[in-house]
């Protein structure tokens, strides 16, 4: 199964016969289509790609509309198909910056990685790329049950750590839930991100193909979600999964993966490279065995890893009734919680019906006081080991 690489992307269709021909690939894009002579305001302003049918034009109309276009200069990214490739429009073509040919007929797999090298050839501009991160820290999160609220967490982590990031492109928040994440439907945002197209050549993801999967959510924070696919897991493959997360390391000061609880078989690999766990528990007393189980089932594998930290998530205020204290809690975990999260489902709810963190649009919310508390300490305590381990290392 191919994603679509134009998904969220504002596409410009010049010739009549192109929903037809790339229908598929243009599920999820904002489309406009036009004639030949809206070519030369095509700019890289207005529009993320232009698909061209060199079938339906004249070749001396459409030759002068590119030239035109590259005079202009900034056109968008531009991809020419059709069976006719007239030497003076090719010519043409090739004056711009960004620009291909895919010569038709051409299957599905052939469209998606033209137009994937296209996008990626954009995002590698200096202006786009951001620069290499230094000194990476990631960040997992993962549910112990499922609606523990493990999505909403590293939502609102991710949202902190951006707003005190000291550059852009900072922070960048991957959902590895490759077969129904919510975190890009949480923000109102256009899920772009396609592992399958690289399942074979994982070693092809570099800065450059990064940055075309990218959403941005602000100018802090971007998005690594993919579009739903029921086979997700499968056809993403592990080496793909581990090398995205081995370049986002690279590009961002702080990555956060939101970790499907099932395990996969990237799992441990992923756990084992990041700097902090956490697993998200409800105060209920199956989540909280859950949650024990899972992290000795964490501890027992990641040997070298970081040890999982329990957050309790929902904690509600209470004289009476059936739910557990903080103190019962832990006594049911066994072990001392991380922190605990406040409940307030209708700062939750409202955030999610609108789109965007609760930070955003509930920033007096109790979970954004308790999450802005658990980032501070968790960065406190990461930077004192970053200094110790410094200082062992001079």
């Amino acid at each position: 199964m191919i994603t679509s690489p134009l998904t969220g992307r504002r596409v410009l269709l010049v010739g009549p016969g192109l929903s037809m021909a790339v229908g598929e690939a243009l599920k999820g894009a904002a489309t406009e289509s036009a004639g030949v002579d809206r070519l030369p305001k095509a700019l890289a302003s207005t529009y993320d790609m232009v698909l061209i049918d060199s079938d339906a034009w004249e070749a001396q109309a459409l030759a002068a509309a590119l030239q035109t276009l590259s005079d202009a200069g900034r056109a968008a990214p531009v991809l020419l198909v059709g069976e006719r490739l007239p030497t003076t429009v090719v010519r043409n073509l090739l004056r711009l910056e960004r620009s291909d040919v895919l010569e038709a007929p051409f299957t599905a797999d052939q469209f998606a990685m033209a137009a994937t090298a296209l996008l990626a050839s954009v995002a590698a501009e200096p202006t786009a790329a951001a620069p290499p991160a230094q000194g990476s820290r990631c960040w997992a999160v993962t549910g112990a049950v499922g609606g523990s609220g493990a999505t909403t967490i590293a939502i609102e982590i991710a949202t902190t750590l951006a707003a005190r990031a000291g550059r852009e492109k900072s922070v960048c928040l991957i959902d590895l839930n490759l077969v129904d994440g919510s975190c890009a439907a949480y923000l109102g945002a256009q899920p772009a991100m396609r592992l399958a197209d690289f399942a074979r050549q994982p070693e092809r993801i570099d800065a450059a193909i990064l940055q075309a999967f990218v959403t941005p959510v602000s100018k802090q924070l971007d998005l690594l979600a993919s579009p739903r696919a029921p086979d997700g897991f499968e056809i993403a493959g592990r080496d793909a999964v581990l090398r995205l997360l081995e370049v986002a390391c690279e590009s961002y000061e702080w990555v956060v993966l939101d970790i499907p609880r099932h395990r996969r078989p990237w799992t441990i690999e992923a756990l084992s490279g990041s700097d902090e766990v956490l697993v998200i528990s409800e105060l209920t007393v199956p989540a909280l065995i859950a949650a024990r189980s899972l992290a000795e089932e964490m501890e027992a594998s990641l040997l070298s890893g970081p040890k999982p930290r329990i957050v309790l998530n929902r904690l509600a205020s209470r004289m009476f009734g059936p739910a557990p204290s903080m103190g019962e809690a832990e006594r049911a975990l066994q072990r001392k919680a991380e922190a605990g999260i406040s409940s307030d489902w209708e700062a939750a709810a409202a955030a999610a019906n609108l789109g965007g963190p609760i930070a955003q649009h509930r920033p007096k919310s109790k979970i954004v006081k308790d999450v802005q508390q658990l980032v501070e300490r968790l960065a406190e305590v990461g930077a004192r080991r970053g200094s110790t381990a410094s200082q062992r290392a001079a």
